[in-house]
């Protein structure tokens, strides 16, 4: 823009580039003052995101299980801020929120146990022994059961939730880790991270039906919204598997970021996002971005040192991923396909889950839940 010696100009734009920018004159000598460059007429911008400052408006609360650090932390998730930090289970490996909102299940991997939380009270409803090392918890999508890979038995515990007992154990395959429900609830997939299949669970008899061979070392596995297929992360290959529910069989895999592990598909169907974690030793640090349509890998953000968790509020706007080695979340904008906000954690955040309800005021920040005395088994190994 030209400029004439004592001519004033205002200038207007829309700040809308996170970052740091200065302005100046394009010729350098302009704005020296006594030789020292830069200096004279510089202006300094600083450009935060309003998502990352102020919060970005979505109603819930994200659930963050902190296996290493024996907590669980409650995020608003309208405001990105920890409401509360719940401790009292040793070891939580991962949780899953109710869709009615009416309980929060997490597991303890060091005690072996299931464990029941009011998230509207933040105390705990009831706690149900399972197998060896158990890693993943669901909630069939009628909330009535609940199931718990045990990795080191090689079996699901199956949890009647109103009765609070256990109804079922199934045998699987080896080391079960991830699993989910099919959205119309009859079938539960479940990976099996040592045989290289997924077992899958018919619900009406809690027995057996299939398995199914995918690649090295399968994780976690999500459902497209219309139940017709399930994605698997391939930690072993750095892929994602694609399975047609119908014929089960592979349809396809799709390369993706070092170490996958958790999957999730956007409840609108478009994206399937998985967390590259990598090792410890050689961290990843992103989410691949997949078309479903097409199978393909759209875009490859960063979110920090060991993405391992992932779940995507009912909007299908924002996914919230937990950085194992980072002790945060980071909050992607998955149309932006960028990371507009992050959150401190307990240490090694790893499971996640999104509750359609707004945190419930906490007396303090940190709440201590009561277990029962019972006996403690064997707990998570990996």
């Amino acid at each position: 823009m030209p400029v004439n010696p004592g001519e004033l100009v205002d200038i207007e734009f829309v700040a809308d580039n996170v970052g740091t920018w200065m302005f100046h004159c394009h010729v350098l000598h302009h704005v020296t003052n006594d030789g020292t460059e830069p200096g004279g007429l510089v202006a300094l911008v600083n450009v935060t995101d309003p998502a990352a400052a102020q919060g970005i408006g979505v109603q819930g609360s994200v659930w963050v299980a902190n296996e290493d650090g024996d907590s669980i932390s409650v995020i608003n998730a309208a405001t990105n801020q920890v409401a509360a930090t719940l401790t009292g289970i040793p070891g939580p490996h991962n949780l899953q929120a109710a869709a009615d909102g009416k309980s929060v299940w997490a597991i303890s991997g060091h005690s072996a146990l299931a464990v029941a939380i009011d998230p509207t009270t933040y105390t705990v409803r009831g706690v149900v022994p399972t197998g060896r090392d158990p890693a993943h918890v669901i909630l069939a999508p009628d909330g009535k059961t609940v199931y718990v890979t045990n990795s080191s038995d090689d079996t699901i515990t199956v949890i009647d939730t109103a009765a609070m007992t256990v109804t079922a154990t199934i045998p699987v395959g080896k080391f079960p880790h991830g699993l989910r429900p099919s959205p119309d609830g009859k079938w539960v997939y479940v990976a099996n991270v040592n045989d290289n299949t997924l077992s899958v669970i018919d619900t009406a008899t809690n027995r057996k039906v299939a398995d199914i061979e995918v690649g090295q070392k399968p994780v976690q596995v999500g459902f497209s919204p219309d139940g017709r297929f399930v994605y698997v992360s391939l930690n072993g290959e750095n892929a994602v598997g694609k399975v047609d529910v119908s014929t089960r069989k592979l349809a396809g895999k799709v390369q993706v970021g070092a170490g996958p592990i958790q999957v999730y598909v956007t409840p609108d169907g478009k994206y399937l996002l998985a967390a590259n974690q990598g090792t410890k030793d050689k961290p990843s640090t992103t989410v691949s971005i997949v078309d479903t349509a097409t199978f393909t890998v759209l875009d490859t953000v960063p979110t920090g040192q060991g993405a391992h968790g992932v779940v995507i509020e009912p909007s299908s706007r924002y996914a919230y991923i937990t950085n194992l080695y980072g002790n945060d979340i980071a909050v992607l904008d998955i149309a932006a396909r960028k990371i507009v906000a992050r959150t401190p954690t307990g240490a090694a955040p790893n499971g996640i889950s999104f509750l359609p309800l707004a945190p419930a005021p906490a007396l303090s920040g940190q709440i201590e839940l009561k277990l029962p005395a019972m006996e403690q088994n064997m707990g998570h190994g990996g």
